[in-house]
């Protein structure tokens, strides 16, 4: 089943501080931050800080804590991008569609007709994520 966590995933790079992000929000058990590779605009990331390589080995209150923020950055997302609904997904190992071995679940503002982009295809600008970031982070203190 699940291997022994990477301490040196991108992800773990992220929270360390060693890998730049675009934050969304943090607490002291979870960390969100726009993907660099967005599958559509708004495209966030949810993770624990805590070593969690997937669903196998994190703590079930940690799971349920990152579920919450995601709920959240969710009903954020849906304001900030008029989306019409929501997508989260969470893969685990290999077979499951994971490929970076930290937990992580994604939550994805959808429009009705928009096709989400193939995974890893497309980087977006700089710029754009600063943006969406900004307002994200500024929808979830509102």
């Amino acid at each position: 089943m699940a291997s022994s966590y990477d301490d040196d995933n991108v992800f773990a790079k992220i929270l360390r501080g060693e890998l730049p992000c675009h934050k969304v929000y943090e607490d002291e058990l979870a960390f969100a931050f726009l993907d660099i590779m967005p599958r559509c605009p708004g495209h966030t990331l949810v993770i624990p800080k805590a070593r969690a390589r997937n669903i196998y080995d994190i703590e079930p209150e940690t799971l349920a804590h990152v579920h919450k923020v995601a709920q959240r950055i969710a009903k954020a997302a849906t304001e900030v991008f008029r989306a019409d609904g929501i997508t989260v997904q969470q893969f685990n190992e290999p077979a499951g569609g994971q490929v970076v071995f930290h937990l992580h679940v994604h939550v994805m503002p959808r429009h009705d007709g928009a096709p989400l982009k193939p995974p890893a295809t497309f980087k977006e600008e700089t710029h754009v994520l600063a943006e969406q970031a900004q307002r994200l982070a500024a929808a979830m203190q509102g």
